[in-house]
């Protein structure tokens, strides 16, 4: 008993008393942190859906999926972090020495990031897709060389689907080029040939008109965002005369309304006899190669007459 009394009369209580004051006021501070970063973050993820909605984007549920994991990462990095740090400044305070800790996890981070380099860079590169919006589910996209429609974005890979079914995985440390084309809005670029008799002024007029019908159609015409843009003549083609315009419509529309469309270019071409050229050729042999009735022809042959029909009898 007198062992244990010596012991606490040894005890500085200013020292502990100050202590637990620190460390109640490290703890304190570390929960109004905690709930400072989780209230920014889940304003900031409602601030992204209501941008979404603004921008006429659908927010549908993969959409929402993606936002949703993308920030429960951020707060759960955020978190270890912040617990990381006040477990440290805890451990100092209490006496205890952290620079071994912190030497063994500098050695401990090395060996990780030389290890998984390549895993770190596809997560990182697919944060950077999900915080820039650069592609998300259900657009139309072309990753390096290879179109197909975006079925996933996770934050190591990115998943296409193209035309017939083939699914594509790329690692996005891989992804060395990205093209969306139905980013906020799409277009049809169409090159539409007419032969060469035709006037150009009068098939442009056609064009338009076929437009302006288009987007005056109730199913269609609220995809189309803007009118018809005729650029003129592109090109003389071997047997035609190429035509360029576009076509502004709503995200991944544009094949509907283009095909639509060119439909009606043919219907109002029929009707306005306006010719479709197909492509063809004229073999010309030159006067030294003429063919062999024309050469007999000119050098006076007569071809002996046509003998009747044998098989007639006579009246």
């Amino acid at each position: 008993m007198e062992i244990i009394v010596q012991y606490l009369q040894g005890i500085s209580w200013d020292i502990i008393i100050l202590t637990a004051i620190r460390l109640v006021l490290i703890l304190l501070l570390a929960w109004g942190a905690r709930i400072f970063v989780s209230n920014i973050l889940a304003r900031l993820e409602t601030r992204l859906l209501e941008r979404s909605q603004e921008e006429g984007k659908p927010t549908d549920d993969e959409g929402a999926k993606r936002t949703e994991t993308l920030f429960r990462l951020i707060r759960q990095a955020v978190l270890v972090a912040v617990s990381v740090i006040v477990g440290l400044i805890v451990l100092r305070e209490i006496g205890m020495d952290i620079t071994p800790i912190l030497a063994g996890a500098g050695i401990l981070g090395l060996a990780v990031g030389f290890g998984a380099q390549n895993l770190v860079r596809d997560i990182i590169s697919g944060f950077f897709f999900l915080l820039e919006n650069q592609v998300r589910v259900g657009d139309v996209a072309v990753v390096n060389g290879t179109g197909g429609l975006v079925e996933k974005v996770n934050f190591r890979t990115l998943v296409l689907r193209d035309l017939s079914g083939v699914v594509h995985i790329f690692p996005n440390g891989t992804v060395t080029t990205l093209s969306n084309m139905t980013n906020e809005w799409s277009a049809y670029v169409f090159d539409i040939g007419v032969a060469y008799k035709e006037n150009t002024d009068r098939v442009i007029e056609v064009l338009q008109e076929v437009g302006r019908e288009l987007r005056a159609d109730p199913e269609l015409g609220p995809l189309i965002l803007e009118d018809l843009e005729i650029f003129g003549v592109d090109k003389f083609a071997d047997s035609a005369v190429v035509i360029k315009g576009r076509i502004k419509t709503r995200p991944i529309r544009q094949w509907v309304v283009g095909r639509e469309y060119l439909r009606r270019v043919k219907q109002a071409f029929d009707r306005h006899h306006i010719e479709i050229p197909f492509p063809h050729r004229t073999m010309y042999f030159g006067e030294a190669s003429k063919p062999v009735d024309l050469q007999l022809l000119s050098q006076g042959f007569q071809p002996p007459p046509t003998p009747p029909d044998q098989t007639q009898k006579p009246a």
